[in-house]
């Protein structure tokens, strides 16, 4: 792996670990086993470098939603499906952990890709939702983009109540709830 891609991974497991303040040059560094130098070659501070790394897990996020979103099977089944993936439920959502840092949120830059992300991932979820309403899979009252609203809702608020009770349990409640809500639509 080269060096800004060492850089860039290491970032990505300190942000998802530590957040955007906890996560020093110097960690990142150490991480990487890369010097000063280094960095600051390949990259002009730890902004740039954790824009990269937000961009390349938001990046990888998407993908792994769109194989699901776009595979076989009804909406509600598509939903379910990227619903019930593998997580690390404990560790919180990558991007939605940086939601809560307020050096993230409070720079456009660093803001930019999680806000691009969530409105991508609504959007998705509303398409499909849509295209299962249109087929005749939900009630015709369904609201595709209320809906998707609070499918990623509900999952961002399990994250919150599994990290909280330190167990998955409260996650895979909230997603239970939400597709035996879904079902009745």
């Amino acid at each position: 792996m080269s060096t800004p891609d060492r850089l860039i991974e290491s970032t990505r497991e300190l942000l998802w670990e530590r957040g955007y303040v906890g996560t020093s040059p110097r960690a990142i560094q150490q991480r990487a086993g890369a010097g000063q130098g280094s960095m600051y070659h390949h990259f002009s501070g730890k902004p740039d470098l954790a824009l990269a790394a937000i961009g390349r897990t938001a990046g990888e996020m998407r993908a792994g939603v769109e194989e699901i979103l776009s595979g076989p099977g009804t909406a509600a089944e598509r939903v379910s499906a990227y619903l019930r993936r593998e997580r690390e439920v404990l560790r919180g959502c990558p991007i939605g952990r940086l939601t809560q840092d307020p050096e993230v949120m409070a720079d456009p830059m660093l803001r930019g890709p999680v806000e691009e992300t969530f409105a991508w991932l609504r959007d998705r979820l509303a398409a499909v939702l849509a295209e299962g309403r249109e087929r005749g899979e939900t009630g015709a009252g369904l609201d595709p983009a209320a809906t998707a609203s609070a499918v990623v809702a509900v999952l961002q608020g399990g994250y919150v109540l599994a990290r909280a009770a330190a167990s998955p349990e409260p996650f895979h409640q909230a997603v239970d709830g939400l597709l035996a809500l879904l079902s009745r639509s």
